[in-house]
């Protein structure tokens, strides 16, 4: 599985950040459980031959370019001697304290550090401007990755060709441009890799904000995949949605073939601010659906299951972006 960062900083957003206490009893956890830290493109390349994932190996990511990830998370997984990948907005490298510079970069590269890409500017890529048509908006989205995976190039000398969404959010166009570039993308959707899974929405477990906990990080490290064939979306059981972008008042339907149907009646699912929402079994497949329209912004139906080991679950999770009723975004980047 993934781990995701920001800061490891007791000065920084606490939204955003883990205290460099808490990472510590995070990575000690590790240490003493005998996890195996690997570099993320070690995984990569499994995922890409569709080899199975081995157990109780993490690869460990940061995003934003922050300056506190060269600072305090850097030197204590340095003394660890434990690689990690640290994807990057290029256009905010060396602009001020907050981020990181190029020289920083390098040094980091040298030891270990996988630079990759997390666009130039941040930007928010599901979301289309004003009036912009379609070809323009993906030329768009495409130019700005790839400036990113240049820069990277120039700079540090090599680029991975993995990329992580700005904010973790994307959509089934994001995916395709991701795919038609050759990239392996990875979201902020919670979840353990799968060998079978979409090679455009890769999850990673954050870990920040009110996600510090020590209980919280041992339960997550410890999930497995949800064993799945399929995902499919839906607007109603009988129209299928081809977009992860919904409307405020939406209760879209999340439909999940396992490859287990041992499972299915043993499935639990929860809604971002809602708690347990509705799971039904038809036809072999389960039809995941909040009880509560969705409101504007970003939710998720995390679905989880016991794995028949003590203290292990089986997880996924769906992302959902709402605009409001008319189809505008109301909220900031």
């Amino acid at each position: 599985m993934v781990l995701l960062y920001h800061h490891v900083s007791n000065t920084t957003p606490k939204s955003t950040s883990i205290n460099p206490e808490a990472f510590e009893a995070q990575m000690d956890y590790l240490e003493k459980n005998q996890f195996n830290v690997v570099p993320l493109p070690e995984l990569v390349e499994k995922l890409r031959k569709g080899t199975p994932l081995p157990d109780k190996t993490v690869a460990i990511s940061f995003d934003d370019s922050y300056a506190s990830v060269y600072e305090s998370a850097y030197p204590r997984l340095k003394r660890r001697g434990w690689p990690f990948t640290f994807f990057v907005n290029t256009d905010s490298v060396s602009t001020a304290k907050l981020f990181v510079s190029w020289d920083q970069l390098r040094e980091m590269a040298k030891n270990g550090v996988t630079i990759a890409n997390h666009t130039s500017t941040h930007i928010h890529l599901p979301r289309k401007n004003e009036g912009e048509s379609s070809s323009d908006y993906r030329q768009r989205i495409q130019n700005d990755i790839e400036r990113a995976q240049q820069k990277i190039k120039q700079e540090i000398g090599s680029a991975q060709m993995i990329l992580a969404y700005p904010f973790g959010e994307y959509d089934v166009d994001v995916q395709r441009i991701a795919k038609k570039l050759g990239y392996i993308a990875f979201g902020q959707q919670s979840g353990a890799l799968y060998e079978q899974g979409d090679l455009q929405a890769v999850p990673r477990f954050p870990f920040g904000g009110s996600f510090t906990e020590l209980d919280d990080f041992i339960m997550k490290v410890n999930t497995k995949p949800m064993p799945t064939s399929a995902v499919q979306f839906y607007e109603n059981k009988n129209k299928e949605l081809q977009s992860l972008i919904v409307k405020s008042g939406d209760k879209p339907w999340l439909v999940l073939t396992l490859t287990d149907e041992s499972l299915l009646k043993k499935v639990n699912c929860f809604a971002t601010g809602q708690g347990p929402i509705t799971v039904e079994v038809i036809d072999q497949q389960l039809w995941v659906q909040a009880k509560q329209p969705l409101n504007t912004g970003r939710t998720r139906y995390n679905c989880t299951a016991y794995a028949g080991e003590k203290g292990r679950f089986y997880w996924y999770t769906q992302q959902w972006l709402a605009t409001d009723k008319n189809g505008k975004w109301t909220y900031k980047d």
